[in-house]
Formats: C-alpha cells, sequence, structure tokens
C-alpha cells in the first residue's frame, strides 16, 4: 500500500498551526512508513493590519487579539509565546510563505540532504522567532537571518525566488487552496480530498483518521 498523502494548509503566523506542529511531529513518528506530509500555506494573514482591524474591531482591536492568542496559548504546555505577543504586526504571512517555498524548492531539486527536513525546521523557526521573540518575519532581513542560523545556502534560496521559480510554487498553492475550498489554517486533508480536518483537532483524531485510512483502503470501499 502506497503511504497516505496529507495536504497540510497552514498560515505561518496561525497560533493554531504554532500549537499543531507537536501533533504533525508526532504523526510522523507514529506512521513513519505509512504517511507522507506535504506542505502548503494559506495566507490568512495575508493582508495582517487589515484583518486584524477589521475582523477585530468589535472586540477590542488589536489588544483584543493579543490578548485571545495569549489566553490561547496558555492552555498548552509545549509552546510558549512572548508576553507582548502580536505588539508588532508583521505587514504580511505572504513574504514568510514565498521564502519557504524558496526552500521547499531546495528540496524539490536534491539541493539538500533528503534527510535534512529544512523546510519543516526553517518553518518552525519563522513560528517560534515570531511568537517568542516578536521578529518580523515578513521582512526578508529577518527571513535570512533566520536562514542563515539554520546554517542554510541564502544564495541557494534567494536564487530560487530571483528566478520566479518560488512565486510559481506560491502561485500553486493558491490553487490548492481555491481547489480544496481550504480557508482555515490548519486543515489536513486526506484521501484525495474526502477527507478534511479543519482547526484546533487533537492528535487523536487525526490519528483515527489515518488508522482509518490505513485498514480500509479508498479503492476497497464500497457503498453501492
Amino acid at each position: 500500500m502506497k503511504p497516505i498523502r496529507i495536504f497540510y494548509f497552514s498560515d505561518v503566523l496561525c497560533i493554531w498551526a504554532y500549537i499543531a506542529q507537536v501533533r504533525l511531529e508526532e504523526l510522523k513518528i507514529a506512521f513513519s512508513e505509512n504517511i507522507t506530509i506535504d506542505y502548503h500555506f494559506l495566507p490568512v494573514f495575508g493582508n495582517t493590519r487589515e484583518k486584524l482591524e477589521n475582523g477585530w474591531r468589535d472586540r477590542g482591536g488589536l489588544t483584543g487579539y493579543q490578548n485571545h492568542v495569549k489566553e490561547i496559548a496558555s492552555k498548552f504546555e509545549h509552546i510558549s509565546v512572548h508576553p507582548d505577543v502580536w505588539s508588532r504586526v508583521p505587514a504580511s504571512s505572504t513574504s514568510a510563505h514565498l521564502f519557504l517555498n524558496a526552500i521547499q524548492l531546495l528540496e524539490i531539486k536534491g539541493l539538500v540532504p533528503e534527510s535534512d527536513p529544512v523546510l519543516e525546521r526553517t518553518a518552525w523557526a519563522f513560528r517560534e522567532a515570531f511568537f517568542t521573540k516578536l521578529a518580523d518575519i515578513s521582512d526578508r532581513k529577518v527571513q535570512f537571518e533566520i536562514a542563515e542560523k539554520l546554517g542554510l545556502n541564502t544564495n541557494l534560496i534567494q536564487a530560487q525566488i530571483d528566478s520566479g521559480e518560488a512565486y510559481a510554487l506560491l502561485s500553486k498553492d493558491f490553487d490548492l487552496i481555491k481547489e480544496h475550498t481550504v480557508t482555515v489554517s490548519p486543515t489536513l486533508i486526506f484521501n484525495e480530498g474526502r477527507q478534511r480536518l479543519n482547526g484546533n483537532v487533537g492528535y487523536r483524531v487525526i490519528e483515527a483518521n489515518i488508522r482509518e485510512l490505513l485498514n480500509n483502503p479508498p479503492d476497497e470501499q464500497s457503498w453501492c
């Protein structure tokens, strides 16, 4: 049986995706030979300030959202957030997503060791830098600083952006978002789009969906 392919959509500035990362790590350990995770980026915070100003206008504005994020984070021991989280507002998560697409291309082209999950490492570093250090991860200089600390070849990353290929991969993500009507970060899509889990879904629920697919392969299911 081929590994189950999971499409994972998230926004790098999303608190729920920050929380959910540990669940993905656990899945990779528990189902190391049974799943593959395809990472895609969803611009929930594509226009950050306008989103927060409009969405939180009647709920305390930016301060209300800051308190909301801190309240959520306080319920999960495996993550932490800076006391002043969201006091600095990155202009757009799309800039960070483009940079991550460039890194993803290094994996696709075999320009990094297959054993080194550079995309996952960098996405986590971006999230951690924003939520714990207030880093403006929409700023290209900050992105390169993080990449350098991770030991990545910044010239290769820049080449993927300069060539336009990172933009093409980002556009492909936009197409997949439309195809699967993804609106929530994070979203997991299984079984060629026939199953999905949106938002803050516990590990056991995700695990149950995977085990169901392993025990009942899609090509063996019939309700006729």
